[in-house]
């Protein structure tokens, strides 16, 4: 006798969650609608641009709003079968994440959102079996006042009203919103969270042709408690502070050439890192040769800058004394192709050179810290000297640039009647490594993992990584990833565990 009532009562139960579920999807779907930007970055979406917004706003804002409807209409009628729709919606969801995650790897909020939406989607589907599954056959003829009623009327009339409602306040509930973000800002500290090891962020891993994903060149590595900034490509110094790495940190900058697309942002850094700390003392660059004429430049340029933000913020906040930065070159022994550095809190930073024809110096360094070690290869062609410093290392940072791409956006370039690029873009195939001469280097040096940086040409759209890779996954067998900015790679002392995670 009590099994009706325990029917009853587990029916109730489920209508409940699959009304609480698209309580949810109700929420996100205003959200979508109303704030799209600061919801679409909960899910580590970034729009581009307003057309971004506008696709947001109604994709997105639709597809939530339509599942919270389905939902809903389930739970009211007793029909399981409206369920089927956020149901669908769900598997083809959680489908494209997975392709994602074989795609572009793994992510710790990628994997939180499938396994919240794995769980929604089994309660829905655990829905369609308690409510009325059993008088699913005898059920009536669907009539239209179960979907068109007073209650579903007065239902949208509550909804369009929080839209609006929402919409009007958008001024009063930005200013709100302005708190939290600026808290999240300004107390985030990313170097302060990070255990003792070695870390390698991308700072900026594109190249000197436009990239919306990626600034140009810069890679920070992180030794214990010591931050290093390697090349400062135009773009990149602005990315290190999105990422959450302050610049008033920085301890040293290290140049492997000369070209703008690695020194553009190296007087901003010098700035930031001065207000940012209240330096009392330049910023050290170090690089080869040709370093000191550099640094003077920027110093010269960004003189004027400096006397009036003395005069802003006063020389307790921005000591004189600390302005710009000072020029550290190193030179080679007779001979040798390979120089010390930095040996200091356990770091020891070895500068060694390479071949990016006609640039002469260029070089490429090795961080070893603790038992891990990183190599950032700089702007060359496959070397020995690469070869050697690479090997046995943890993590390989190469730059890397595609032929079979290149050839194509010069061929491109002649057809439209750009000599000049075309031009260009035939030269630099001369003096950068392709990914599959990357992946020979990092096999024959037993290089545990393969970054690779400084993308040529542009990927605006992460389809086109196989592309990009070619053969590359021929000559090395073990894990490769194309370098995005924002990626934090850990390399813990006293373990060999090489693990990445998203800083943007």
């Amino acid at each position: 006798m009590k099994a009706p009532a325990q029917n009853s009562l587990s029916e109730t139960i489920f209508r409940l969650l699959a009304g609480l579920i698209g309580l949810l999807f109700l929420i996100l779907g205003l959200g979508f609608m109303t704030f799209p930007d600061i919801v679409a970055t909960g899910f580590s979406v970034q729009p581009a641009t307003i057309q971004g917004l506008n696709a947001i706003r109604g994709d997105l804002g639709a597809l939530f709003l339509g599942m919270s409807f389905f939902c809903f209409l389930g739970a009211a009628t007793k029909r399981w079968g409206w369920f089927v729709v956020p149901i669908v919606f769900l598997l083809l969801i959680i489908v494209g994440r997975l392709i994602s995650f074989g795609q572009d790897g793994l992510s710790e909020t990628g994997t939180r959102t499938v396994i919240l939406e794995i769980i929604l989607l089994v309660l829905l589907l655990a829905s369609t079996l308690v409510i009325n599954l059993k008088a699913a056959s005898s059920e009536k003829a669907l009539k239209g006042s179960e979907i068109f009623n007073l209650k579903t009327l007065v239902a949208g009339v509550i909804i369009v009203a929080l839209l609006a409602g929402l919409v009007l306040s958008q001024k009063k509930i930005g200013m709100g919103v302005v708190n939290s973000i600026a808290t999240k800002v300004m107390s985030t500290d990313v170097l302060s969270g990070l255990q003792d090891g070695l870390f390698v962020a991308l700072c900026g891993s594109g190249s000197p042709l436009p990239d919306s994903r990626r600034a140009s060149a810069c890679t920070a590595v992180i030794a214990g408690k010591n931050f290093y900034v390697v090349d400062t490509g135009p773009g990149s110094e602005r990315k290190l502070e999105l990422m959450r790495l302050n610049p008033g940190k920085v301890k040293a900058v290290l140049l492997t050439h000369f070209h703008s697309d690695h020194i553009g942002d190296l007087g901003e850094l010098m700035l930031k890192r001065w207000s940012g700390g209240s330096r009392k003392s330049p910023l050290d660059v170090f690089g080869p040769n040709g370093v000191e004429t550099v640094v003077k430049g920027f110093n010269q340029a960004y003189s004027l800058d400096d006397e009036y933000r003395i005069m802003h913020h006063g020389p307790e906040i921005v000591p004189p004394s600390g302005a710009g930065g000072a020029a550290k070159p190193f030179y080679f022994p007779q001979g040798k192709e390979e120089t010390l550095i930095i040996d200091e809190d356990g770091l020891k930073v070895t500068a060694f050179l390479v071949d990016h024809s006609p640039v002469n110096p260029a070089v490429g360094y090795r961080f070893d810290y603790k038992g891990r070690s990183v190599v950032i290869s700089g702007d060359t062609v496959p070397v020995p000297s690469l070869r050697k410093q690479a090997r046995g290392a943890d993590l390989l940072v190469q730059e890397a640039l595609q032929p079979a791409m290149v050839s194509i956006l010069k061929e491109v370039g002649q057809k439209v009647g750009r000599a000049n690029t075309a031009k260009i873009l035939g030269d630099i195939l001369s003096y950068h490594t392709s990914p599959e001469d990357a992946a020979r280097i990092a096999q024959e040096a037993k290089v545990r993992y393969l970054l690779l940086t400084h993308i040529l040409p542009p990927l605006p759209v992460s389809d086109l990584k196989a592309a990009f890779l070619g053969d590359s996954k021929k000559f090395y067998h073990g894990p490769i990833t194309i370098g995005e900015d924002g990626m934090l790679f850990s390399l813990p002392a006293g373990n060999q565990k090489i693990l990445m995670k998203w800083l943007l």
